[in-house]
């Protein structure tokens, strides 16, 4: 079914709307119903609410990134040192601390990302919704991505900045690396914290939402509504 969908593809970009029209009319599907150019559009806003709605509010609760191994936020390359260097005199509570309020800004950010989610699912065209069909495991995520990641940035930034003193982060990173500078022999450190948590949560976001596309991609099951298991159908 992959193979002759493909080649569907290759009429849509010969044809003009009415013969594109009377293409998708006659595209297989799972039911008795032919599937719209709405049909197809709804199907792929369904696949992304849903990933948005299982898989990014996770990411908001307590330990959302901190315990997930996916999304975790580790220390950037910089900062390696700052945690070595803390542990090798035994403050390791400080160090363990220091990784879980990172964390803990991004859970706190990503509160703010369903607004701009649900706008860019909104915009989605039968177009789009064409491409995403013919694309790879991620590609309504990557759809997302390019649609919403500028203004995510935008959103997330100042309210991780915020979040910093929220959740006690200035705080703990201004001591934890007041104490590595003070360490005999090492050179200071005065890393972006703000501008890496933004980019870290951003990368979170994306790849659980990737999670949830390659479910209902790859399994019948996860296409919990009789749209998705119709408009699916189409690329199994």
């Amino acid at each position: 079914m992959r193979k002759f969908f493909a080649l569907i593809a290759v009429f849509f970009m010969f044809t003009d709307c009415g013969e594109l029209q009377e293409i998708v009319n006659q595209l297989p599907n799972s039911g008795s119903t032919v599937l719209s150019n709405a049909d197809m559009a709804s199907g792929l806003r369904q696949a992304l609410d849903l990933g948005i709605d299982k898989q990014v509010s996770k990411l908001t609760q307590k330990d959302g990134f901190f315990k997930n191994e996916l999304v975790k936020i580790l220390l950037p390359e910089e900062l390696k040192k700052v945690d070595k260097g803390l542990r090798d005199i035994g403050l390791d509570n400080l160090a363990d601390e220091g990784l879980k309020v990172l964390n803990r800004a991004a859970e706190d950010a990503v509160k703010e990302a369903t607004p701009i989610f649900v706008n860019a699912v909104k915009d989605i065209t039968f177009n789009d919704a064409k491409n995403i069909l013919l694309g790879n495991d991620n590609a309504a995520t990557q759809y997302l991505t390019n649609r919403t990641q500028t203004a995510l940035y935008n959103k997330f930034k100042p309210v991780i900045n915020n979040s910093f003193s929220k959740v006690g982060a200035d705080q703990i990173w201004a001591n934890l690396i007041n104490k590595y500078n003070a360490i005999p022999f090492t050179n200071n450190v005065n890393p972006d914290l703000t501008d890496y948590v933004t980019g870290e949560a951003l990368k979170g976001v994306y790849t659980m939402i990737a999670v949830e596309e390659k479910e209902i991609r790859n399994k019948v099951s996860s296409r919990t509504t009789d749209l998705l298991r119709k408009v699916f159908a189409l690329q199994d």
